[in-house]
């Protein structure tokens, strides 16, 4: 039986930085999520996930609001319209946790659980938390492929998967072997890189049809 990703717990204290943001923001929203965010798994759980999605961290207003990834701003607008529309998702993304959306055979995670300062994380919280992400890639037993999204996650997850980065460098519609899956990884599909230019609509669902090509076969 295929246990569930090693989570970090909802007080986590490993990066004190991160810790003392998330407080001041269950003071100033006690409403809101403000805890790590988990990972978002199918509803058979984590033996159908055969590719996982790794993100940089929670929007202070998006995932560490809501409590799912990439739910509550921009990016997932765009990420659950792209699954969806290839069969990876299903339901109506409404930008809320309770909307009933469904992942099929996918997996969110950040490689940061918790929302940083600026959406800037500093080198050793991207460390502290590799822990969480490393084991993830062990758990779940019939993954094929990981798309990063963006380079912070795409070396995170590279370093993750026991490889080097010089040897797997960031670029957008990539593909490398490592660690018996194929990382995928893509422009992140925030609202600025979406507005400026740098990811068109085009271009990430690009890499999905590939993605989706890859696990056809």
């Amino acid at each position: 039986m295929t246990i569930a990703p090693v989570e970090p717990s909802r007080d986590c204290p490993l990066c004190p930085r991160l810790a003392n943001f998330r407080d001041l923001w269950r003071e100033r929203a006690p409403g809101w999520f403000n805890a790590p965010v988990p990972t978002f798994l199918p509803p058979e759980g984590p033996e159908a996930v055969r590719l996982l999605i790794v993100g940089l961290a929670p929007g202070l207003r998006g995932a560490n609001r809501t409590g799912r990834p990439f739910t509550g701003d921009y990016a997932g607008d765009l990420l659950y319209s792209t699954l969806i529309r290839f069969g990876l998702a299903r339901g109506q993304f409404l930008a809320r946790p309770d909307d009933g959306l469904e992942l099929v055979g996918t997996a969110i995670a950040n490689a940061v659980r918790c929302v940083p300062p600026e959406n800037k994380p500093t080198p050793a919280e991207i460390t502290t938390c590799r822990q969480f992400l490393t084991p993830m890639l062990v758990d779940l037993p019939n993954l094929r492929v990981v798309l990063a999204l963006g380079a912070i996650a795409h070396q995170s997850t590279v370093r993750a998967l026991g490889q080097r980065i010089a040897a797997m460098p960031f670029k957008h519609g990539g593909r490398y072997e490592a660690g018996g899956v194929s990382l995928f990884s893509s422009y992140h599909c925030s609202r600025y890189n979406t507005n400026t230019g740098v990811l068109t609509e085009e271009m990430f669902v690009s890499v999905f049809r590939d993605i989706a090509g890859f696990l056809a076969e």
